[in-house]
């Protein structure tokens, strides 16, 4: 049954709007009709799709609001596109403050419409530590027609710490496997980058937040620098882009961490990459480390919320403490230094993405559900 769905999240780059953007292309290869409804357009719709819609949220300035009432203005939004094009599903990343605008919108409306709202961390394991924001972040989960969550570790954690009974349904995030994979790369992006042939090459992206552990990164290459010759990308920027820079010119590798920006292909990067570093302190899911899997690359990551859940450890790579940037560094060096090992952990790690993470299972979840919700 084809649908009209809503899709509402941050446009801008971060696992949610990437996963979000992605589900609602593909959703429109199969036929339903997507509206998106943001500040912006989402980053990765880069094709022209005759049944995908973009509605802009143009978030005013007025004397009276001391900061621009975005929240207002996008349930606003939402009502007005859910009645003009008679939505059938308003899919909403995030509880604060996407589904609550999505509630509002649902009681504006005259239409049945149904909210469907994913969880993917921030609102949970941030605002959800808020005691002003508890009350409204447990409304929005108690009041949406269903709840997914992108790892079991972060539904648990959104029952145990907001107290909720309702089921909250699990469902990965995914890739698209037409760009995630092995691809035979020139040299020409080694050579813009003067990285020696015989030099490995480590990879992290993030936006370097706090939580991402950029310090711990870096001396993790440290440890893996000291016994063979590598060059550590850093993808991304963020507040501690300075602290991860700092740490580097202490430990004598700054002209081996190349500090790198945003970057908009990144799968040429993990093509180029021998090992990816995913080292943070909070991570509900790790997007970042399904697309090295995808394209042969093992990770070493943090043994916190969902990564094991993505990363099966001395399987497809190796999971290590918070904080135990030695260990991580000597299980990249062990895996670099043990070539059978290394391409036993890059084909089960392909095998894991295909299994468990395929982009048609996930997108078939989903469909699911919003033809579940839609007989209710």
């Amino acid at each position: 049954m084809k649908q009209k769905i809503g899709i509402s999240c941050y446009p801008t780059v971060g696992g949610s709007g990437v996963v979000a953007t992605e589900l609602g292309k593909l959703l429109a290869e199969k036929g339903h009709e997507i509206h998106f409804i943001s500040t912006s357009m989402p980053f990765r719709l880069n094709k022209t799709y005759p049944n995908i819609y973009y509605h802009e949220v143009e978030v005013s300035q007025f004397e009276v609001f001391q900061y621009p009432p975005y929240s207002l203005t996008l349930a606003s939004k939402m009502a007005e596109v859910i009645e003009r094009e008679q939505l059938d599903v308003l899919h909403v990343h995030y509880a604060v403050p996407h589904a609550v605008c999505a509630l509002l919108a649902k009681d504006m409306v005259e239409r049945d419409i149904k909210v469907v709202t994913t969880l993917h961390g921030t609102d949970i394991t941030v605002l959800g530590h808020d005691s002003s924001l508890k009350p409204i972040i447990k409304y929005a989960i108690e009041r949406s027609d269903k709840v997914t969550a992108v790892s079991q570790a972060l539904a648990s954690q959104t029952k145990e710490s907001l107290h909720i009974t309702r089921p909250i349904e699990t469902i990965y995030n995914f890739i698209d496997e037409r760009v995630y994979k092995p691809q035979i790369m020139k040299n020409e992006l080694k050579h813009a980058y003067h990285i020696q042939e015989h030099e490995k090459i480590v990879v992290h992206i993030s936006n370097f937040r706090p939580v991402k552990r950029v310090v711990d990164v870096v001396e993790a290459f440290h440890v893996l620098h000291e016994h063979t010759p590598s060059k550590l990308l850093m993808i991304g920027d963020g507040p501690d882009r300075n602290k991860a820079y700092r740490h580097a010119v202490q430990r004598g590798i700054s002209e081996d961490v190349l500090f790198l920006g945003s970057q908009k292909n990144i799968v040429d990067f993990l093509n180029i990459a021998d090992i990816m570093f995913l080292l943070s302190e909070k991570e509900s899911f790790g997007l970042a480390a399904l697309e090295a899997m995808a394209c042969g690359v093992p990770v070493i990551g943090t043994d916190t919320g969902g990564i094991p859940e993505v990363i099966v450890n001395n399987e497809t790579g190796y999971t290590c403490p918070v904080g135990d940037a030695e260990e991580a560094g000597l299980k990249a060096l062990h895996l670099l230094q043990h070539p059978l090992l290394y391409e036993a952990f890059s084909s089960a790690g392909k095998a894991r993405v295909e299994e468990v993470f395929a982009s048609s299972l996930i997108v078939e979840y989903y469909e699911s559900i919003y033809h579940e919700v839609s007989l209710t």
